[in-house]
């Protein structure tokens, strides 16, 4: 015998199109609400510890970050290094031939760790002894213990480990929000910076466009589905489609997944802290989906003492990936004339 779905079985198709309609329109409420969340704890939440949220999340993030690692050049030496905010996990790649050169120190953005230089590394070692880390509060192998009040907490933490690395001489180069953190050690030890590279420096020189900012807050919202996290991280990375094959698209999204940072948020340099900056300084913005600001952050930069400001054309927030050549050009020569 066959059995019919009485009417409270199963709705008419009209019915059924409002609620499908009313639970499309709460789910948007609920990702909304949870998005400004984000975007208040991503920009202006308190201090605290950054941590994974999970030990699986953390294996799984591990996992993702030593193959991505697999990519750049075996590091001479690995080091943990002990500040008073935490360990910091640094790797180092040198050489007798370049034992004595001015050390370049690249500090990454954020989620992105010291993978992020895949493309970069191999032209920036052929000239000089090279040291990167994973910042602490983020993402990476650097374990955070105790609170960044402020970006001046970022300098000092800076500052410590790379006393410890032999390396308080050196040329400083950060990407997106590790372009502030570099501008913030740069503002409080200049004596320490023979020179500063800014690649598309977040909240530097002027504030990113609003919805740079709510993209890249709900990349790292926990839970959502894979297609939401893939389309923001594109949209941050100012690419079309965000590519899990890939071994350091991979590691990122296990960041956003799996990792609760704890930051302090950047300020825009007031006029003061730019004259302060009198070491020479480079600095590359992105033609399009610039998180640093466009061209509003470009004529900022050049109001720097001696500054060298470009905007890359065909370019985007991943400006040090998509320029590797005409970095891997420019800024070995930079720095010989910063010397």
């Amino acid at each position: 015998m066959t059995e019919h779905a009485s009417p409270t079985d199963r709705p008419p198709p009209r019915r059924a199109r409002r609620i499908a309609r009313r639970t499309g329109i709460a789910l948007v409420a609920v990702f909304t609400v949870a998005g400004v969340v984000a975007t208040g704890q991503f920009f202006f939440g308190a201090p605290g510890v950054g941590h994974f949220r999970s030990i699986d999340g953390r294996a799984e993030y591990v996992a993702a970050y030593e193959k991505a690692m697999a990519a750049l050049p075996t590091p001479t030496a690995t080091h943990d290094v002990t500040t008073a905010f935490g360990t910091v996990r640094a790797y180092e790649w040198s050489s007798p031939e370049r034992a004595d050169t001015v050390p370049v120190v690249l500090v990454p953005g954020r989620s992105s760790g010291v993978p992020m230089w895949t493309e970069n590394l191999p032209g920036f070692l052929a000239h000089h002894r090279v040291l990167a880390f994973d910042a602490l509060g983020d993402a990476g192998l650097s374990v955070q213990g105790v609170p960044l009040a402020s970006t001046d907490d970022q300098a000092l933490w800076i500052a410590d480990a790379l006393a410890q690395l032999d390396a308080d001489d050196a040329h400083v180069v950060g990407h997106s929000f590790g372009g502030a953190s570099a501008a913030a050690y740069a503002r409080h030890f200049p004596d320490n910076v023979r020179s500063l590279t800014l690649l598309e420096p977040a909240l530097t020189f002027a504030h990113p466009p609003a919805r740079m900012l709510w993209w890249a807050a709900v990349s790292t919202l926990p839970g959502i589905p894979d297609g939401w996290r893939h389309t923001a991280l594109g949209k941050v990375g100012g690419v079309d489609d965000h590519d899990p094959t890939d071994d350091t698209a991979a590691m990122i999204e296990q960041a956003s997944r799996h990792f609760s940072a704890a930051l302090p948020t950047p300020s825009p340099l007031g006029d003061d802290d730019l004259r302060a900056l009198t070491m020479p300084t480079y600095v590359a913005i992105a033609e399009r989906d610039s998180l640093a600001g466009g061209e509003q952050a470009a004529d900022r930069a050049r109001e720097l003492p001696r500054a060298v400001v470009h905007v890359f054309p065909d370019t985007t927030h991943s400006l040090p990936m998509q320029a590797k050549d005409r970095l891997d050009a420019e800024l070995p020569a930079f720095w010989r004339a910063a010397e």
